[in-house]
């Protein structure tokens, strides 16, 4: 989804949120300046601004000395800019940041302060990558080597009770 010029309600707390421009990306961001210090992100964007050595020098500027509005972060979340329903999705395997996410049109919304966490787990995407990779090659491929293994012990019993059957005509 491109930058609209619209301004749109914040996700958390309902409060109008400032288009913040960044010139490095020639982009504006969504920032609740004036309710909890919320960052929404159009489709695409965040992806700009989540590794180490991107500038959000702009972002922190806006933010900074600013005293934000406590919110829930359990509650449900609309996407502020198709309405579509807010999805909470961890950044990380193990642990991380609950990020929302709109599947309809891509869009991200982190809450205050959570975009330095972000960038402080892993360097770089392909860091990130690579620890969820080797994340389910751990947990699930352990899974399906137990799987598979039970599907053999369980072909090698049925085996084992066909060839009693012939061999003596009892049936286990």
């Amino acid at each position: 989804m491109a930058d609209t010029i619209e301004t749109i309600k914040c996700p958390a707390c309902g409060k109008d949120m400032e288009k913040v421009y960044i010139p490095s990306e020639g982009i504006n961001i969504d920032i609740c300046t004036n309710g909890c210090g919320g960052i929404f992100f159009d489709n695409r964007e965040f992806d700009k601004f989540n590794e180490e050595y991107e500038d959000i020098s702009v972002i922190i500027e806006k933010l900074k000395n600013n005293k934000f509005t406590p919110i829930n972060d359990e509650k449900e979340r609309t996407c502020p800019h198709c309405g579509g329903k807010m999805i909470k999705n961890k950044t990380a395997p193990e642990g991380g940041i609950c990020v929302d996410d709109c599947y309809a049109c891509g869009g991200k919304f982190l809450d205050y302060g959570e975009l330095e966490k972000i960038r402080a787990e892993f360097s770089k995407d392909s860091e990130r990558s690579q620890a969820t990779i080797d994340y389910l090659m751990q947990k699930k491929g352990l899974e399906l080597a137990h799987e598979n293994m039970e599907r053999i012990n369980n072909r090698r019993r049925s085996f084992k009770n066909e060839l009693i059957y012939i061999l003596t005509g009892i049936d286990l």
